[in-house]
């Protein structure tokens, strides 16, 4: 399952983040590591971007890159 997947409201751990190069480093740079703890706030009508709060703060992603993000 991907954080693509999770709905509103709904919490999840990261388990793999897929990519690579800068993407992944990027990804990682925003604070989204392996095990940590993500809970999806809400999401755009039109679906993109998703906004999340990892580590205590917000962030919005596009679903391109929340695709690339395995949790469970």
């Amino acid at each position: 399952m991907t954080l693509k997947q999770v709905r509103v409201g709904g919490t999840c751990r990261v388990k793999r983040i897929n990519g690579e190069g800068a993407l992944r480093r990027r990804i990682m740079d925003m604070g989204i590591t392996k095990g940590v703890e993500i809970y999806v706030r809400k999401v755009a009508p039109l679906g993109d971007p998703i906004e999340i709060n990892v580590r205590n703060y917000e962030l919005s992603l596009r679903k391109a890159d929340a695709e690339l993000i395995e949790v469970e």
